[in-house]
């Protein structure tokens, strides 16, 4: 069962898991001299990119992605790249290096096996993965209506093309496979109703269905949840 940290504020959420993050990738930077994390796009993680860019650690060592991407222009107003830019890619962590997942091809198909190896520099396994779950029990782009889910939950490749249909987007999104093979994941969601959702998830065991299942059910990678009320 992944560990299970409740805060009633999400301010307070924020600054305990930004500490634990930054203390986790300088760990990983003092142990082998470079450190990996791997974060989510949507609003929810923005406080969290925004406390972590004013905490100092060695972020000239840190390399950093996305668990999944929409098929978009960088600065576009949905893309995750462009989050990540604005929030976490600021103040002591502006030195981090980063690699987005998107090219300049015009299908994710087209353009995997470049994303692909700009990321094959990266320190793996990934020592940090932030994830967010949707209400229909997504994660990264692992969507339950996908038809390219088989794929994604079976695959040893790092990367998936998807195409949903109920998100707007074809997208790129890190495989199972990929997700796992961390250090750590931490999964970071607030409310009731995600709180819900994440109990649903842990009742049964149909990845296909919730696709967060297969990331909670696992005992390969340690998985804590951050989980704030309000």
């Amino acid at each position: 069962m992944p560990v299970f940290k409740p805060f009633e504020y999400s301010t307070d959420l924020v600054d305990v898991l930004a500490s634990k993050i930054a203390a986790d990738l300088q760990r990983a930077i003092d142990a082998r001299g470079r450190a990996s994390l791997v974060v989510s796009g949507g609003s929810t993680p923005l406080p969290l990119f925004r406390r972590l860019s004013n905490i100092g650690i060695e972020w000239a060592q840190v390399f950093i992605t996305l668990a999944d991407e929409r098929w978009l222009p960088a600065d576009d107003p949905e893309s995750n790249e462009r989050l990540v830019r604005q929030h976490l890619l600021q103040g002591k962590a502006a030195s981090a290096h980063f690699s987005g997942l998107v090219s300049s091809d015009s299908t994710p198909e087209a353009g995997i096996a470049l994303v692909a190896e700009k990321l094959s520099h990266f320190p793996k396994p990934f020592d940090v993965i932030v994830l967010g779950m949707g209400n229909d029990g997504h994660t990264a782009s692992l969507f339950p209506c996908s038809e390219q889910l088989t794929l994604a939950m079976a695959t040893e490749q790092l990367l998936v093309a998807v195409h949903p249909t109920t998100a707007p987007h074809a997208r790129l999104s890190l495989s199972l496979s990929a997700l796992l093979n961390a250090r750590q994941i931490y999964l970071h969601i607030a409310g009731e109703s995600k709180q819900q959702v994440l109990e649903q998830a842990l009742v049964h065991t149909d990845t296909t269905q919730m696709p967060i299942r297969a990331v909670l059910n696992q005992h390969k990678t340690p998985v804590d949840v951050y989980w704030s009320q309000k």
